[in-house]
């Protein structure tokens, strides 16, 4: 498994209740973590038994030492990473509520994206999987188009997170589009049936899927009809941090072990369900139980 995006320090203060402008407040709790989408997904699939591999970009600063460090814990291979010299790792700031779980985000980013030429010396060798975060659309398509080229029996997975321009490049080459509900609504789309009949309509993908939070995901395939999941609620809603990662990976993990699109789905939407009852994107303490 080989996931393409970037990597982020995650700075987290748990508030109380999300404060109103100009309000001071102390935090509860501060954890400094390592973030970002694809890097996200992977640990969670690395727990879940996969070997996993991450290229992309970073600094040369501590804040690369950090996240380096964290995924060698999971297992996580990272020799093709891009140090970038005097480069700035990205770094979210973010308040996640007690009260209920919500997360809001400040975002830096001052570090080039990886290229299709970076991304050339990363070996394809012995790959099941490709996973890739949709930005930076130009070169993460000729990414896509070297994976079709040289490895036509992998996988492709695309994470449509948010509308950026130039990303209908990325519809083409992926079995797998992976939407959020932000996407599909930055697209003019509330209903999910009709935002997935148009994203099949306009990509080459087998199966389109789209997460919306608390009210669960739809699925789409080639040739069939969309079918709906119910969300999957925890007793307590403690952080939804990263629960969209954890879904990709839920959804990644289902078709690879051969389980019908169906069943990957209702898998990942109960994996997202379970991790918003615990802080943090991966239950250390316990095997995430993702069937019944």
């Amino acid at each position: 498994m080989l996931g393409v995006g970037i990597a982020v320090l995650d700075l987290v203060n748990e508030v109380e209740v999300y404060p109103a402008e100009d309000d001071e407040v102390r935090a509860l709790a501060l954890r400094r973590v390592r973030g970002g989408n694809v890097t996200n997904s992977l640990a969670v699939l690395s727990r879940l038994g996969h070997v996993c591999r991450w290229v992309g970009t970073l600094g040369d600063d501590p804040a690369a030492d950090l996240i380096l460090a964290d995924l060698a814990g999971h297992g996580i291979e990272t020799g093709d990473a891009v140090r970038v010299s005097g480069g700035t790792t990205p770094t979210s700031s973010i308040l996640v509520s007690r009260t209920n779980g919500s997360r809001t985000i400040v975002h830096f980013r001052d570090l080039p994206e990886l290229s299709a030429e970076d991304f050339g010396r990363a070996s394809l060798d012995g790959l099941a999987w490709v996973h890739f975060e949709g930005r930076n659309p130009q070169e993460t398509a000729r990414m896509i188009r070297r994976v079709r080229k040289e490895a036509p029996d992998v996988a492709i997975s695309v994470e449509l997170e948010k509308h950026r321009p130039g990303i209908e490049a990325l519809l083409h080459g992926p079995q797998l589009l992976l939407a959020s509900r932000a996407f599909a609504r930055a697209g003019g789309f509330e209903d999910p049936g009709d935002f997935l009949e148009d994203l099949l309509m306009r990509s080459d993908a087998r199966l389109c899927v789209v997460a919306r939070g608390a009210q669960g995901a739809a699925f789409l395939k080639r040739g069939g009809h969309v079918q709906r999941v119910s969300a999957y609620v925890p007793t307590r809603v403690v952080d939804t941090l990263g629960a969209g990662d954890v879904f990709n990976a839920g959804v990644i993990h289902g078709l690879l072990k051969g389980l019908p699109d169906g069943e990957a789905v209702v898998q990942a939407v109960k994996l997202a369900g379970l991790k918003c009852g615990h802080p943090g994107i991966v239950m250390e303490r316990e095997s995430p139980p993702i069937s019944d």
